[in-house]
């Protein structure tokens, strides 16, 4: 599925689209350049499933877990991963362990640490406007994108 973005609203709104098809254990990958809307569109995710406070980028902090409800989120910016093996210091393991929507941006810094995706979403820039392109690699992720259609 690919889908024409025109601003950073349009992006916020395509994950809050995907908060409404999500199920309540997910991994999605996160990809694209520096700036092309990952952390934005994680903002419009929790917004949508109900997150009041702010959405910063994790990029020092690496890991930052939302508790939405009954729900467990865990967003991740592995840009600043030195080796994947740091990811066991951030007590990863202990989340892996629970029911979680995992959101990774940067996640081929995590390779071997991080379990498989259901859905990979890729952002890049076309133009003064960006394309999101999703693409299932599992039956849940296959489902989440036939429920956004």
């Amino acid at each position: 599925m690919e889908l024409q973005l025109a601003d950073a609203h349009a992006t916020e709104a395509l994950g809050a689209r995907l908060a409404a098809a999500v199920p309540p254990q997910c991994v999605i990958y996160l990809h694209g350049d520096l700036g092309a809307g990952k952390t934005t569109l994680v903002r419009g995710l929790l917004r949508a499933l109900g997150h009041q406070g702010p959405v910063p980028s994790p990029t020092y902090t690496l890991l930052e877990p939302y508790t939405i409800g009954e729900r467990t989120v865990l967003h991740l910016d592995l840009y600043r991963l030195a080796d994947p093996e740091e990811l066991d210091y951030l007590g990863l393991r202990d989340y892996l362990d629970q029911s979680l929507l995992m959101l990774v941006e940067w996640p081929e810094r995590g390779a071997g640490m991080l379990p498989g995706a259901d859905l990979e979403l890729r952002l890049e820039y076309v133009g003064e406007q960006r394309l999101a392109r999703l693409l299932p690699h599992s039956a849940r992720g296959a489902e989440l994108v036939q429920g956004m259609s």
